[in-house]
């Protein structure tokens, strides 16, 4: 707009001026978008770049989360950032990971499965957006938010092949509206951090069962000597390993260990 104090009547040259400045401010401010878009899109994919990285790395499972809510709460510029994980025993959500140093976040009571907007999350295994947790009808921790300055939240399933993991969840501490990239390359961090909890927890069930294998050949050990020095049964030698295991208050690997030990000195 070109505005004059005194009545003015533009000439054809003026109108071309004005109409090619509008045009170069035109190119200009969409080549900044273009460029933000661009920039955008390259701290998004060095998000998750680092992530898959870190997924991959051998690291503990605790190490990992830590990991995935900074670099998550630096790209998505959250106030909060904060895995939640699923205790399928009791149908409910428990924070395991924050970048937040909030004890009052950190300290909020586990959502069921199905309440709140996390456990709608985890129920419909849909990322869900809310405007404004503190005035939101089904955000349980309004208090909460106010005292910490959320304002906007994105919660995201973390699935492996459909199967629930956990939740994802970005506030922000101004209003946001997400975009569907955002949602996107958020539901894509989730479900790369939900590949680290399932092989964290692949991981506990090969080691319990490997343990379990340890310590039954040392009990088999173990009862053969019994069998072979005192004459007792299979049955009785396990019961008698047993009933010691039970009254020094010591798994029947280590009684079992110490008898093998002992016939071999």
């Amino acid at each position: 707009n070109a505005q004059h104090k005194q009545p003015h009547v533009h000439d054809k040259e003026e109108i071309l001026l004005v109409w090619m400045a509008a045009q170069q401010i035109a190119g200009a401010v969409e080549n900044a978008k273009l460029l933000q878009q661009a920039r955008t899109k390259t701290a998004h994919l060095e998000a998750l770049s680092q992530i898959s990285s870190t997924v991959t790395s051998g690291k503990y499972l605790k190490e990992i989360l830590d990991i995935i809510v900074t670099v998550t709460a630096k790209m998505m510029d959250s106030r909060i950032c904060s895995v939640m994980l699923v205790d399928e025993k009791h149908s409910e959500l428990t924070i395991k990971a924050t970048q937040s140093l909030s004890d009052a976040y950190r300290s909020k009571p586990n959502i069921p499965v199905g309440l709140g907007i996390s456990g709608k999350v985890a129920l419909t295994k849909k990322p869900m957006v809310v405007s404004d947790v503190c005035s939101d009808k089904d955000y349980r921790f309004s208090e909460i938010a106010r005292k910490e300055g959320l304002s906007s939240l994105l919660s995201v399933p973390m699935l492996v092949k459909e199967k629930l993991v956990g939740v994802i969840n970005c506030y922000t501490s101004k209003p946001h509206d997400f975009t569907p990239d955002e949602v996107n390359v958020v539901q894509a961090i989730a479900n790369q951090c939900a590949i680290a909890v399932e092989n964290a927890h692949l991981f506990e069930r090969a080691s319990s069962v490997e343990e379990e294998l340890e310590a039954r050949k040392w009990v088999d050990r173990a009862k053969g000597i019994l069998m072979k020095k005192s004459g007792l049964s299979e049955e009785e030698a396990y019961r008698l390993l047993r009933k010691k295991s039970m009254d020094i208050r010591k798994p029947m690997k280590e009684v079992a260990q110490v008898i093998v030990l002992a016939s071999q000195a």
